[in-house]
Formats: structure tokens, C-alpha cells, sequence
């Protein structure tokens, strides 16, 4: 049978309703593909354009919506870039519970990136600055200034006695277990991580040189950051330290007690006083080394490495004696006998009455 093509035999308005159909269908895949480039556009093309890289930070309490609201205000994005991210957070179910942790927002970063690092929890670190202060007090509170970590986890963690123990520290040696340095760690870890990491950074400092520098001074590495932390509080002076650090090993391996004043300014509890007395001297304490013969039972502070070298590597010499200079430089006049000592201990004296310093 022959095909006999009908199609002219339709009515002109049939032809019309056709034609219209196909351009509607037209209209339609066109406005359609329209719409998917613009999504495609606001998703995948490069959307945030800050001046600097923006940092994000999503605690336990934040929602989905507060994240947001950091990032709209860190980035300055315009609105159609924010309910972009948005609809694609909507989409991709970004919500509680979220992915603690420390984000960056760079120049010519796209919706998706952004978003995807915040639903895989694809941090960025954050430097940890552990300083050298007087008390591990502090320390907790440093802390949690730069992490998530409350301040009072830490805290807690570095009073209890199990824990330290088990790390072969007490309260009163707990400072030696510190090297002040900047550290990379992520800004969500936990109060046991960070207990942790810095386990492993000393270890990571005492090596098998300084371990054998220690054991050739018959000290533990405790011991040697419990001089250095003295050492420190005597001078800020880099080429000093070695010094005093030798004059203190003099005295130890001669059996004199150290007689060392910040060790008392840290028994009295009073770091600021220039001038210690008669009365300071006599104060019944453990750390009071007018007192009690050899090291105190911890370090009077977290001694930096510079301190600790200083004491591993310390200076030869013959001395047993120092007193601060005259001329409040923070340097020191050293001696080998008393009658020396008597005489810079006299000029220091008389430059401290000159000022009417007291205390």
C-alpha cells in the first residue's frame, strides 16, 4: 500500500495551532535552559569576591542560619549570592547538627566549594600561640581565647591529678610539660587533643641531643625547665641566660642554695616587686630558695626554648653570685666571691634608694 502524506490536507488553523505549539515548546526549553545557566552560573561560577580571605567559624551552637549570617556579613555579598547559597544549603540539607570547625572564604570561591567544605566539615587550621606565661592558669584562658575549647574544660583537664600523672606530671611539675611556640592545630579540638599535642611537642623538642645534654647535668628535662624557668625570670638578656645559667649549676653542684629572688617573688605570689626584703626571705615555702637547698619542686613559669638551650648549653665560668646592674639596664653584675657580690649588691641598693623603690 502506498504512504500518502496528509499533512496538507490540514486546515490552516490546524496549521496554526501547530506552529504555536512548537514555538511554545521552544519558549519553554529555552527559558528552561536560561534557568539552568543562571543556577548553574550562581552555584558554580566564582560568587564571593572579598578583599581579604574571610574566616568562618562554626561552633556547637550555631545553626545553619547564623552561619550564614557570618558569612553575608564577613564577605559583604550581595543578596542574590546569599539566597543562592541559601536554596543550594536548602538543597543539599545543610542543618543542625553542623560540622564544628574553622572555614576560609577566599576570592573567586564559588557557592559550591564554599558550601561543600561546610557540609564535609573540610577545615582550614588556625595557629595556636602557646606563650611562656607564670600560670598554667592562664594558659587555659589563652587557650580558649584562640579555640573552640571552653576555657574551663582546659582548666579542669590540667587540675586533674590522674591525667597528669599519667603523662608523668603533677601540678606544681605541670609547666615543664610546655613549649612556648605557634602550633597548627584545628580551631574544634578538644581539651584532651590539645593536652595530647602537647604532649607530643615535647617529646617532639627533647630529643636525643638535649636528652643527653640533661642526663651529662644529672637532670630530668623537668629539672632543666624548672632552672630555665628561673633563669628567665632573672634576665630578658639572650646573652645573659647561658650565665646565670651557669652561675645556678655552679651552686647546685657545690650544695649552696640558689638564693634566687624571683623564686620567692613567686612564693609570696607577687611577680612586680623590685626590691625583696628581709621579711620575703623568711617566707615558709618550698620555693623560697633562701630556705630550702637545691630546685624548687616546679617551674616558677613555662621556660621557652631559648630558656631551656640556655641552661643545656650553659656558660663555664666561676661564678656564684649576681646582682642587678645600677643602671636598671636588666643586666647583671656577676661575682665569683662575697666581698665582690657585697659591693655591686651596695650600688644596686643605693641606686634603688635614689629612686625610692621599696618594694
Amino acid at each position: 500500500m502506498q504512504y500518502v502524506d496528509d499533512s496538507s490536507y490540514l486546515c490552516p488553523m490546524e496549521k496554526k495551532k501547530k506552529r504555536i505549539l512548537i514555538l511554545c515548546m521552544a519558549a519553554l526549553l529555552l527559558a528552561a535552559g536560561i534557568a539552568a545557566g543562571t543556577v548553574g552560573y550562581l552555584w558554580f561560577a566564582p560568587q564571593f569576591f572579598p578583599p581579604h580571605t574571610v574566616h568562618i567559624y562554626v561552633d556547637a551552637d550555631d545553626t545553619a542560619d547564623s552561619v550564614y549570617n557570618q558569612i553575608e556579613e564577613k564577605t559583604q555579598c550581595s543578596p542574590i549570592v546569599m539566597e543562592s547559597l541559601k536554596r543550594m544549603g536548602h538543597y543539599r540539607h545543610y542543618k543542625a547538627p553542623l560540622r564544628t570547625g574553622h572555614y576560609t572564604i577566599r576570592r573567586s570561591e564559588s557557592i559550591y566549594h564554599v558550601l561543600s567544605r561546610l557540609l564535609r566539615g573540610y577545615q582550614e587550621p588556625v595557629n595556636l600561640v602557646i606563650g611562656s606565661v607564670r600560670q598554667v592558669d592562664k594558659l587555659a584562658r589563652n587557650v580558649g581565647r584562640q579555640l573552640m575549647v571552653d576555657s574551663a574544660d582546659v582548666a579542669s583537664l590540667l587540675a586533674d591529678s590522674v591525667r597528669l600523672a599519667a603523662l608523668g606530671y603533677d601540678r606544681q611539675t605541670l609547666p615543664a610539660l610546655f613549649i612556648p611556640n605557634t602550633y597548627e592545630v584545628y580551631w574544634n579540638m578538644s581539651a584532651e587533643a590539645f593536652l595530647q599535642r602537647m604532649a607530643e611537642e615535647h617529646e617532639r623538642f627533647w630529643n636525643a641531643s638535649r636528652r643527653d645534654k640533661a642526663k651529662a647535668l644529672g637532670m630530668t628535662p623537668t629539672e632543666v625547665a624548672t632552672l630555665a624557668s628561673i633563669v628567665e625570670e632573672e634576665t630578658n638578656d639572650s646573652e645573659e641566660k647561658p650565665v646565670v645559667a651557669g652561675l645556678y649549676i655552679n651552686r647546685l653542684r657545690r650544695g649552696i642554695p640558689l638564693q634566687a629572688d624571683p623564686t620567692v617573688r613567686f612564693a609570696v605570689g607577687d611577680f612586680e616587686r623590685q626590691r625583696v626584703t628581709h621579711a620575703d626571705l623568711s617566707i615558709d615555702s618550698p620555693y623560697n630558695t633562701y630556705l630550702h637547698a637545691g630546685l624548687p619542686p616546679g617551674p616558677i613559669r613555662i621556660a621557652t626554648p631559648e630558656g631551656l638551650d640556655a641552661v643545656l648549653n650553659f656558660a663555664q665560668h666561676n661564678y656564684l653570685y649576681m646582682c642587678a646592674k645600677e643602671d636598671f639596664s636588666g643586666r647583671h653584675n656577676f661575682a665569683s666571691n662575697y666581698a665582690e657580690h657585697l659591693r655591686n649588691a651596695r650600688r644596686y641598693q643605693q641606686a634603688l634608694n635614689k629612686r625610692k623603690i621599696f618594694r
